[in-house]
């Protein structure tokens, strides 16, 4: 379950990435962007393992 959702973000990652260099030529804007996507999906990753964790009652639930 994880690998999948790390695949679909990062698969958003790069048409996102795409997108904004069709349309923005801007690249501290766009690598902002990137950035903060990036960060979006560390944090979605890590919840997604904790809740896991947390589900089979794991001893640490830090990811």
């Amino acid at each position: 379950m994880k690998s999948t959702t790390l695949k679909a973000a990062l698969i958003g990652l790069f048409v996102s990435f795409f997108i904004m260099g069709c349309q923005d030529n801007n690249a501290e804007e766009a690598g902002e962007r990137i950035d903060e996507v990036v960060t979006d999906v560390q944090n979605s990753v890590e919840d997604t393992c904790e809740e896991v964790k947390e589900g089979v009652n794991a001893e640490e639930t830090n990811c």
